[in-house]
């Protein structure tokens, strides 16, 4: 065998670096399949005999509620940015809706909720937009003035807790023949229009721009601060929806109840290939990424890790897949 037989140029393309780094960067949801199938084999061997059609079922109602959250981020990081208020909202709609449905009624507790979240989104996206205050330290506020305000209103309700509507509990929580989740039809419609309006309309082609060049937009003549409060109010609405589901999903209304998916919820966009840095990812990644972190969680759960031990691995994901993205994609 000659040397020029053996040199890398040579290797089959799959084996090249190059190759990878590429495939990483124009399609980064094949090689996010692969580790999603790697994660249900290692859950098969791990426990035999897990693996079925009402385990998958198991995994895609616990990941539907995450990916419509991570959806959130996956918006924001594209202009740049990110929203920190998400699992406060999403807690907090959950638990006005509960206090609601005995008095009200149910419709009128999910219109106000959602009117709550749209509120905290316009003021973030004022705040972002208007006054340029940065979406990390403007969200995290609010999600500090959310979680204030939520304990106001149990206070005043006279609760510590609150029953979860029939609904949610059907909808978050049962399953067509154990199989299929009833949250499909929740989460197939937000997906279906979060992936059309980041592929198919002007308004997702801004949220790229803003975030890929935010001075060539504005010289554009892009208004960017219309875009980013149309951006934080969707982002609010879709997290109420979320906590909807993760109400259901639980059968608890709490006002922290979602706070512990704030931080997978950045994962998941973080693993769908979303650059932290704006410009570049998609929604189709998240909703991958967001399955991966729900078997992982499984996975962790059969091995009788507690919930801290989940944190940390979400977190040491989240940088290790950031940096690896930046140094694929050449960003600095």
């Amino acid at each position: 065998m000659s040397v020029a037989e053996t040199t890398p140029e040579t290797r089959p393309a799959w084996f090249r670096p190059a190759a990878w780094a590429n495939l990483f960067r124009e399609r980064p949801i094949v090689p996010l399949l692969v580790i999603l199938v790697v994660l249900v084999v290692l859950s098969e061997v791990i426990r035999p005999g897990i693996v079925s059609l009402n385990w998958a079922g198991v995994m895609v109602r616990a990941a539907i509620p995450l990916a419509i959250l991570a959806a959130c981020q996956t918006m924001t990081m594209l202009t740049g940015g990110i929203d920190l208020s998400v699992g406060a909202v999403a807690s907090m709609t959950g638990f006005v809706v509960a206090t609601l449905v005995n008095g009200p009624g149910l419709w009128t507790g999910i219109a106000v909720a959602l009117a709550a979240a749209a509120v905290a989104g316009l003021i973030n996206g004022i705040g972002v937009g208007v006054f340029r205050v940065h979406p990390l330290i403007m969200t995290l506020g609010m999600s500090l003035v959310v979680l204030g305000l939520a304990n106001v209103w149990q206070l005043a309700m006279v609760q510590t807790g609150a029953g979860v509507p029939d609904l949610f509990r059907r909808v978050g929580a049962g399953m067509v023949a154990g199989v299929i989740p009833y949250s499909l039809v929740v989460f197939v419609p937000v997906a279906a229009w979060v992936l059309v309006t980041l592929n198919r309309t002007g308004y997702g082609r801004l949220l790229y721009a803003i975030g890929d060049n935010p001075v060539a937009a504005r010289l554009a003549g892009v208004k960017a601060w219309q875009v980013l409060i149309v951006l934080y109010v969707i982002s609010a609405v879709l997290a109420g929806i979320a906590g909807f589901l993760y109400s259901g999903l639980t059968n608890v209304a709490s006002v922290t109840l979602v706070d512990s998916a704030l931080l997978p919820s950045v994962a998941a966009a973080v693993i769908g290939g979303t650059s932290i840095l704006g410009g570049r990812g998609g929604y189709g990644g998240t909703i991958i990424g967001a399955l991966i972190l729900t078997v992982i969680s499984s996975l962790l759960s059969s091995l009788g890790y507690p919930e801290a031990v989940r944190q940390i691995l979400f977190g040491s994901m989240i940088v290790f897949v950031a940096a690896a993205y930046a140094r694929v994609t050449n960003e600095s």
